[in-house]
């Protein structure tokens, strides 16, 4: 991970370091910034101000616009410094915190700075590739008040142990399916995880998805040539109270089954399996942080392919909490896959406690992106306490969610005349509430359970391509901090 320091007083540079400040803060002058060149930078302070020219003792000076760093949409700063640092000319940045004034606002502007210790080419896939020969960031030094010292720290420490867990996702999410199989997933979970003495994990393999009656994950699975597996892992936490679960969808690759996806609709189908990945992540986090609260991540991994022994349209397979489900739509397979990692969660004992609550994430529907688009993640729960304390998690660290409704209303859109429930409701209408609603039946009505739909923010999208976001890890670790807190 990139090496960072938080500093009251004067701090390291060279020519090799990179400042980015705004218009009238003390920081550049009290650093040696020529006062001439300020002044010129200063014309228009509703204006970026970029120089690599006479801005000694620094390589690189970036004057952004006040209002961007207090902004009430804190995206409005990274997006200003994404396309800034996409070409990056030196190693060490230093990042004026002077206007960083709202929580919210810090965390997304360090979360996206400890981001940067990943890219794409990192996974070595291209033989040949300019970006190689670019500087890449190592260090950054935040810059504040004394007073403002013992606060900053904290936000450090949470954004740099949430990024680390992101980064650990986005590389995985990013990868081939044709290498990040439901087996190779299980594999590197044991490998990540050997650093941490706070986490362990267990996996059933096909035949032991079948034994235990997981016939939902064996029944998406069992078409592939790269079998399902179930993976479950576990943050020890330093105090016996009830622990904090949470469920991530892992469709490795989704064709669709025999509801074939058309091309452009599999092309990114690699990225089913962020759920998965995210949950990994937050298990990461969490050791990193040492959190008092034990935590358990359960991923349901597999493939949906076509094949001879493919689930069919009209097949009726027993979950693991003991429905019958008939599946319609072999392209609903996700929300099959997390109804038995539901289950499987919600009956777990852990300290001789049940779960706290059960938290899925998944990139379920296509419908929640035309909702809420791709900022806002899509929480659906009945559970009220729940529902308030993760929006308000979400508005304090910029990882946002909204919620849609959900209640006994939509019970028609998963009747099965001859199932107990069905899939995918019939009528096309309320798709995401109605996946939702055919989840919560799989979670006793005693354990909270809130289902986060992240088919529009798992990814970010630039230049016409799609690559893992890592989100929403910001958000469920500032819900664990703030539930402990609590």
């Amino acid at each position: 991970m990139i090496e960072y320091q938080l500093c009251t007083e004067r701090c390291p540079v060279d020519s090799a370091t990179h400042l980015i400040s705004y218009p009238q803060s003390v920081l550049p002058p009290s650093l040696g910034v020529p006062e001439w060149l300020l002044q010129a930078m200063r014309t228009d302070e509703e204006q970026m101000a970029d120089t690599s020219y006479g801005c000694e003792p620094f390589g690189r000076l970036t004057l952004l616009p006040s209002v961007l760093w207090q902004h009430q949409q804190a995206n409005r700063l990274i997006d200003a410094l994404r396309p800034l640092l996409s070409k990056s000319t030196a190693a060490c940045l230093v990042i004026d915190c002077g206007l960083l004034t709202h929580e919210a606002n810090a965390l997304a502007l360090f979360h996206f700075l400890f981001n940067l210790d990943y890219q794409l080419q990192d996974l070595g896939l291209k033989t040949r590739d300019d970006d190689r020969k670019l500087v890449r960031v190592s260090r950054l030094i935040f810059c504040c008040q004394v007073q403002q010292q013992a606060h900053f720290s904290a936000l450090l420490r949470q954004a740099y142990a949430g990024a680390k867990g992101m980064n650990i996702a986005r590389r995985l999410a990013d990868m081939p399916s044709d290498c990040c199989t439901p087996a190779y997933v299980a594999s590197e979970v044991k490998t990540l995880i050997s650093d941490y003495p706070s986490l362990s994990c267990e996996v059933l393999d096909e035949i032991q998805i079948q034994q235990h009656g997981l016939g939902l994950l064996h029944a998406v699975g069992k078409g592939g040539n790269n079998p399902p597996r179930l993976v479950v892992i576990r943050y020890a936490g330093k105090e016996k109270v009830p622990f904090a679960a949470y469920v991530g969808k892992g469709i490795t690759f989704d064709t669709g089954g025999h509801w074939l996806k058309s091309g452009d609709g599999m092309y990114t189908m690699k990225y089913d399996m962020c759920g998965a990945a995210n949950v990994l992540g937050l298990l990461v986090a969490a050791a990193e942080l040492q959190l008092a609260r034990p935590v358990v991540g359960v991923l349901a991994l597999a493939e949906n392919m076509i094949g001879p022994a493919a689930m069919r349209p009209g097949d009726v397979a027993m979950s693991y909490a003991g429905y019958s489900v008939e599946i319609n739509n072999t392209d609903a397979e996700g929300r099959l896959v997390l109804a038995d990692g539901i289950a499987w969660a919600s009956r777990m004992i852990v300290n001789g406690q049940p779960a706290r609550y059960v938290i899925d994430l998944a990139t379920l529907t296509g419908a929640v992106v035309k909702a809420l688009g791709y900022e806002l993640s899509g929480l659906m729960t009945q559970d009220e306490n729940l529902r308030h304390a993760l929006t308000l998690a979400g508005q304090r660290c910029a990882d946002e969610v909204w919620s849609l409704p959900l209640d006994a209303r939509f019970d028609g859109q998963i009747k099965s005349h001859i199932a107990d429930y069905c899939n995918t409701p019939t009528n096309n209408a309320a798709i995401s509430t109605s996946a939702a609603w055919f989840l919560s039946r799989f979670c006793p009505d005693n354990t909270p359970w809130a289902h986060l739909d992240i088919s529009g923010t798992a990814l970010w999208r630039e230049k016409g391509y799609s690559v893992a976001s890592g989100r929403p890890v910001p958000l469920l670790v500032q819900h664990l901090l703030e539930d402990m807190e609590n």
